[in-house]
């Protein structure tokens, strides 16, 4: 008595054993990345720490990331000498915030009327770059002197460091859009308008949506930095009150929750990007 086995060879049964596959080789090399980025970030602060208490390093200008975690800590049980550390967090991040958008939404919309008008990028390419190569950081001060050492001073600041990144995008990605869909939609009757909506915005989004990216954080830098020159609240305060105390862990505490921070808004990009990018491929790299 004799018994065969048969093996399912159709084309819908390999498909499906590559998927699994595919989806466990994903699943392993995230679980790597994973492994690696807390091997790292446990080998850094635990060197850190290690040199700062053998005296390799003085911890009284480097600290150690115990003398940091019981700032923070200290922080949010007692708050800074500026008020409570949430407090310090929520004005630091809402001159980002507005800061973020006005020049986000200033450099799209300057960065489409420029690449879809020859005429308005030859008169104002010139002054756009002589405005893109001063200093922006420097403006700091003169945004403090005129605007006081409220918000609007901040805000005006993270607009200028957000402005020029995303512009810059927003043109080259309208510069870069497909010229064939662009005649095709013109043969069909579409407006300059139906155009610029339907077939240039969307060809330069993952252009645009990769330059919010970078932006954010220049904007937080242009917040933190106004704060830092003169304020009466938030992160930048704090550091430089921390740094004329000659705390250092008062100062890396503060980058740390900049950088929690930071994390948090780049999470949340990414989730609006693959949320308006549902079209693009998706990578299995």
């Amino acid at each position: 008595m004799s018994t065969t086995t048969t093996f399912d060879s159709s084309p819908q049964a390999q498909q499906a054993d590559a998927e699994r596959l595919a989806q466990r080789m994903v699943r392993r090399r995230a679980s790597l990345v994973l492994f690696w980025r807390i091997a790292v970030l446990v080998l850094v602060l635990g060197g850190w720490e290690v040199a700062a208490r053998l005296r390799w390093i003085d911890p009284f200008f480097y600290s150690m990331p115990s003398a940091i975690a019981v700032q923070i800590v200290e922080w949010m049980r007692h708050g800074t000498s500026q008020g409570p550390l949430w407090q310090q967090v929520w004005v630091t991040l809402e001159e980002t915030m507005l800061g973020f958008l006005i020049g986000a939404a200033g450099g799209v919309i300057c960065g489409i009327l420029l690449g879809r008008n020859k005429l308005l990028a030859d008169i104002f390419s010139v002054y756009i770059k002589v405005a893109n190569s001063i200093p922006r950081v420097v403006l700091g001060s003169v945004f403090v002197i005129a605007l006081g050492l409220g918000m609007a001073s901040k805000v005006a600041l993270a607009v200028v460091m957000v402005f020029f990144v995303v512009f810059g995008n927003a043109f080259q990605g309208v510069r870069e859009a497909d010229r064939y869909m662009i005649a095709n939609a013109q043969i069909l009757g579409a407006s300059p308008r139906q155009v610029t909506l339907h077939v240039v915005i969307p060809s330069a989004l993952s252009w645009i949506l990769a330059s919010l990216h970078v932006s954010f954080g220049f904007a937080l830098v242009g917040a933190v930095v106004g704060e830092f020159l003169g304020a009466r609240q938030g992160i930048g305060l704090l550091i430089s009150t921390a740094q004329g105390a000659f705390n250092a862990a008062g100062v890396f505490g503060a980058m740390i929750v900049l950088a929690v921070v930071a994390l948090l808004a780049e999470y949340a990009m990414s989730l609006l990007e693959q949320r308006l990018l549902k079209w693009r491929p998706a990578s299995f790299s």
